[in-house]
């Protein structure tokens, strides 16, 4: 019966068993990885091939984004600034928050956007139309091919994206900066780099090789996954996107936590 209490208690633990058969896939996906990753064939060509894509590639929007986002919050923080006679401060503000937050969080989620799709619904595709299980008849490793270069890819270019985020935002700032009070290029860099630490720098790089990993990871793991059809690979594609990002908002909220547990040493 609709009203029976049973079936309910069913649906429940039915949910329930999904979501931790999910974590065990996951786990077992990403332990996989670990263990291809050290041992040949060393796929270098698609390693640099997915580097080019990915980095690249990325670039026209990942400029865009960040001289805005440059612009945008050095216009927001002007004002509060003036209000105690600080503006003089803006240029060591936005080198704080580009370098430790802005620049690694904004990259990552563009990335997400653009990168965990895209790998999700290739590789998706070639699950689906069955292109995986012929690499295997043709005694190639299709996740040494697919999923170890795209992950290591992802790893390694997000920290360099970020790096390139950081210039273009910082750019961005100065030249809102320089219109309005008419500091010169030196002047503005020598602020912004007495204003940030060598903790500051290294801790965006840690946090943005995990960034890196999880969206190659998370894209790769939905798409190997992907079953019914064309309709899986939208779906790969999709939940790639949002688990990335849900990742990613973890991991930034964990690394602000170890981050100034070191500050406070």
């Amino acid at each position: 019966m609709a009203g029976d209490p049973s079936n309910k208690d069913k649906i429940i633990g039915k949910r329930i068993d999904k979501f931790f058969i999910g974590l065990e896939s996951a786990f077992k996906f990403v332990k996989r990885f670990f263990q291809e990753v050290w041992f040949p064939p060393y796929e270098f060509k698609e390693v640099i091939r997915q580097c080019y894509q990915i980095g690249w590639n990325s670039l026209p929007l990942i400029s865009l984004t960040g001289f805005i986002v440059g612009v945008v919050f050095t216009n927001q923080s002007r004002p509060s600034l003036a209000e105690f006679g600080a503006t003089s401060w803006l240029p060591a503000l936005i080198s704080i928050a580009v370098v430790r937050a802005m620049g690694p969080l904004v990259t990552a989620l563009i990335a997400a956007g653009k990168v965990g799709s895209s790998i999700g619904a290739e590789i998706g595709s070639m699950k689906v139309t069955e292109q995986i299980d012929a690499m295997e008849v043709s005694a190639t490793n299709p996740f040494k091919f697919l999923v170890v270069t795209r992950v290591l890819a992802s790893t390694f270019m997000i920290p360099i994206l970020v790096l390139y985020t950081d210039f273009v935002a910082l750019l961005g700032a100065f030249t809102n900066v320089h219109f309005n009070e008419l500091v010169s290029l030196s002047t503005f860099f020598v602020q912004v780099f007495d204003a940030i630490s060598f903790l500051d720098v290294t801790s965006s790089m840690v946090k943005s090789l995990f960034f890196g990993f999880t969206i190659g990871i998370v894209g790769c793991y939905k798409g190997y996954n992907s079953t019914k059809g064309t309709e899986g690979v939208g779906k790969a594609a999709n939940s790639a996107v949002v688990m990335a990002m849900f990742l990613i908002f973890i991991e930034e909220l964990l690394s602000l936590q170890v981050t100034n547990f070191f500050r406070q040493l």
